[in-house]
Formats: C-alpha cells, sequence, structure tokens
C-alpha cells in the first residue's frame, strides 16, 4: 500500500501546474527583477503578473499586495509594523489579540510587551471561536491594533472576521487577521471582511515554501520590518524570489478556480471522517462543527494518547499529526485546546486529520478503517 499523506494543514505539495511556472525563472529567466535590462524587466514582469492573480484571490488591488518570505514574516510585519507606527503618531499602545493564535502572532505579541506594549489575550469559546462582544469589551481609548485570525491551524475553526472588522472600521483600529489557513480554501474579500491588513503563505495552497504575502489597505500605516533596497515600493526590501512568488501568484490562481469545488468535495470527505470518528465512541470532535474549514479534522480518543496513535498510524503508511508542524515535539499539550476548556488528559489525545487537493475518497476509506482496528487493538476489543 501506498502511504497516505493526510497533514494538508502543516504543508502542501507542489502542484505540478505550479511547479511547471516556476521552473523558467531558476535558470532561463533568472534576471534581478531591480535591473533595468531585458533580463530584469522579464523577471519584473513576472512579479507584476504574480501580483495581480494574488489580489484577485483576495479581492484587492495589485498595489495592496506585498511579498514576503512567508506568513510568519507577513504575522510579524504586520503586528510589529502597525504596532509601532502607531505608537509614534500617538495613537496608543494598546494591542489585542486571541489565546489561539498561530506562534507568530503570539510571540510576536510577547516580543512587544518587552517594547512597552500592552496585549490583552482574549479567552475563546468551547469551540475555538472569538466572541465579538469580547473584542468590542477589551476595547481601550489607546487601542491600535487587533490580530484575530482568520481560521486556527490547529482545529480548523473558522473565525467571525467579518463582524469583528466591522466595528474595527467603525473604531478606526488596525484589524490584522491571519489568514494562512484560510486563503485559497474558503473565499475571501478583504473589503467585505474589513481588515487592513491579511497574512498568507504559499505552501499552504500547493505553492512553494519560503514565499508568502502581506495585503495591506491603501492608506494604512506601517513601519518596515527589512531595511535595504527599495523593493516592494521601498516598504519591504531584499531580491524578489521571481521563482517563488511566480509559483504563488500561479497557485493563487489555481486555487481561485478550483476553489469551489474543492469545497464541496473535501467537506464531503471530512463530514464522512467526523461520523467515522463518532462511530469509534469515547471521542468528540475539536473545533466548531459549524464553521469548520472543508478538510479539517481535529478529532480526540479517551484513554489514548496522541502520541501512541500517531505512531502507530506512522507506521502503517498514514502521515497525520496532533496539530500545529510549529508546535512538533513540545512537551505542554496544545495551547489552543486548553484555551477552549480541554484538560491536558483530553488535549493530549488529539489527532489532527488534515485533507487536501489530492486526497482521494479511497485514502480516507482505507484511513478510517486503519484507524478503527488500531483504537480497537489499543483499548483491546
Amino acid at each position: 500500500m501506498n502511504p497516505v499523506y493526510l497533514d494538508y494543514a502543516a504543508t502542501t505539495p507542489v502542484d505540478e501546474r505550479v511547479l511547471q511556472a516556476m521552473k523558467p525563472y531558476f535558470c532561463e529567466r533568472f534576471g534581478n527583477a531591480s535591473s533595468l535590462y531585458s533580463w530584469g524587466r522579464e523577471a519584473r514582469k513576472a512579479v507584476a503578473e504574480a501580483r495581480e492573480k494574488v489580489a484577485a484571490l483576495l479581492q484587492a488591488s495589485p498595489s495592496e499586495v506585498y511579498f514576503t518570505s512567508g506568513g510568519s514574516e507577513s504575522d510579524n510585519w504586520a503586528i510589529k509594523g502597525a504596532a509601532f507606527a502607531l505608537r509614534r503618531a500617538g495613537r496608543g499602545k494598546h494591542i489585542i489579540t486571541s489565546c489561539v493564535e498561530h506562534h507568530a502572532v503570539l510571540n510576536a505579541c510577547r516580543w512587544l510587551e518587552q517594547e512597552g506594549f500592552e496585549v490583552t489575550y482574549l479567552p475563546v469559546d468551547k469551540n475555538g471561536r472569538v466572541l465579538p462582544e469580547q473584542v468590542f469589551d477589551a476595547f481601550r481609548d489607546d487601542t491600535v491594533l487587533v490580530s484575530i485570525m482568520t481560521a486556527n491551524n490547529e482545529v480548523g475553526t473558522i473565525e467571525p472576521i467579518a463582524e469583528i472588522g466591522r466595528r474595527m472600521q467603525e473604531q478606526q483600529i488596525f484589524f490584522h487577521t491571519d489568514a494562512v489557513q484560510a486563503a485559497g480554501h474558503i473565499p475571501i474579500a478583504v473589503d467585505e471582511l474589513h481588515v487592513d491588513a491579511l497574512s498568507l503563505s504559499g505552501h499552504k495552497l500547493y505553492g512553494p515554501k519560503g514565499v508568502g504575502a502581506l495585503y495591506l489597505r491603501r492608506g494604512s500605516s506601517l513601519d518596515s520590518l527589512v531595511h535595504g533596497g527599495p523593493q516592494e515600493r521601498e516598504m519591504r526590501a531584499g531580491t524578489e524570489n521571481t521563482a517563488g512568488i511566480v509559483g504563488l501568484g500561479q497557485a493563487a490562481e489555481l486555487a481561485k478556480q478550483e476553489m469551489s469545488d474543492e469545497w464541496e468535495r473535501l467537506s464531503d470527505l471530512r463530514d464522512m471522517l467526523i461520523a467515522a470518528v463518532r462511530e469509534l465512541g469515547d471521542s468528540w470532535i475539536n473545533g466548531d462543527e459549524k464553521y469548520r474549514l472543508p478538510g479539517h479534522v481535529s478529532f480526540g480518543l479517551r484513554g489514548i494518547s496522541q502520541d501512541t496513535l500517531l505512531i502507530r498510524l506512522d507506521m502503517a503508511g498514514f502521515a497525520v499529526s496532533a496539530g500545529s508542524a510549529c508546535s512538533a515535539g513540545a512537551l505542554e499539550p496544545s495551547h489552543v485546546l486548553l484555551a477552549m476548556g480541554q484538560t491536558k488528559e483530553q488535549a493530549s489525545s488529539a489527532i489532527r486529520v488534515t485533507l487536501g487537493r489530492f486526497t482521494s475518497v479511497e485514502e480516507v476509506q482505507r484511513f478510517i478503517r486503519k484507524l478503527s482496528l488500531l483504537v480497537g487493538a489499543i483499548r483491546g476489543r
């Protein structure tokens, strides 16, 4: 039996169509996009076309899209850049975020606390949802920035970003969302979400690793994170990763074209898996079952440690995870599940199965059969 990859939330394989679009920019069209001669102009044109494709995915203007090295840089740039720019402008020093954010956001906020900022970390409900009222109640006169993720990487819960963003816009508070898990998988329109900044990453939507983007609403104030040359309209220095940017653009275009069909197909596979987990007994689904990413299933099994099950599944040829790839090997249970009110024992049984573009019905069925056998064997049935 061929091994089965079921950890698309950690990373996705590069789509063959994306790879073919990238190939010429490694050797044939290798010019520096900042150069004035033909090789440079060719690369610059490719970067501009990719910017248009990413903007189209977000329903934004190309002039509002900036390329980065990935989601973590985009998160750090949005949060640190806005915080310093707004504090310098006399707006204040208070930041609001949630307890279930990706570590790129949480650790950026903790670093800012060392720089004199004050951060409110909002709780979530049992499904991992941030309640808009809690965001509004946390407002202070010196609040300058709010950052709430679009969808959670560990449990798949989709947050009420549009509702929160509408109030942020009314209050003229800079609003950032980490959409790394959502972009390319669910419809995103920056104006409908009322966001000022949005982060995404290439390797989460079948593009290459090491490239991402930050949407920044026209007129927003943001300090640069990387200083040097005049690239990215003098906002983000560094020679453009032309091949990676082309790959991200192609991945964004494909995601936009195929999103509707993939949403329906993956939702069906997800629901099949959820039903099978329930049949195992002494089990539960983590995250919101209504507001959930189409290919995301996180669950717990009473009395079964995630390490035991993950090792046996790996030996059987199935790649799944306990949660965020950025937390792999951590001794402490998931900060997301603990924030949702689970005990350490419950959180330590969590398994995350994430499906994607190349997941077949037969692979999900194989996984369900193997999971049932392993759970029965571990429980001594």
